[in-house]
C-alpha cells in the first residue's frame, strides 16, 4: 500500500490548532496501522466511505480527515472540520 499527503492536507495541518495537529497525526497513524495489519482503530476514531472513493476518517466530534482510496494508493486530501470537506467534495 502506498500512502500520499497532498499539499492541501499539509496546509490544512498548518492551520490546526497544536492539540489539535496532535489527534490528527495520532488519527492517520492508527488508520494506516488498521490497514497495516488489521488492527482495529482506537475507541474514538470512525471511518466512513462518502463517496466514490472519498472516504473519512472522524476523530472526536468535530474533526475530519478526508483521503481518496483507490487500488493500493491512499492519498490524504484534507484535515479540518465537518463543514470544510463537505465544502471540498461539493466543489470536487
Amino acid at each position: 500500500m502506498r500512502y500520499e499527503l497532498k499539499p492541501s492536507f499539509d496546509r490544512s495541518i498548518k492551520a490546526l490548532l497544536p492539540r489539535q495537529k496532535a489527534d490528527t497525526k495520532a488519527a492517520c497513524f492508527a488508520f494506516l496501522d488498521l490497514i497495516e495489519t488489521r488492527v482495529p482503530l482506537p475507541a474514538g476514531i470512525g471511518l466512513k466511505r462518502l463517496q466514490d472513493d472519498f472516504w473519512e476518517i472522524r476523530h472526536g466530534f468535530h474533526n475530519r480527515i478526508s483521503f481518496r482510496w483507490r487500488h493500493d494508493l491512499i492519498e490524504f486530501i484534507l484535515a479540518g472540520d465537518h463543514a470544510a470537506i463537505k465544502n471540498f467534495l461539493k466543489n470536487y
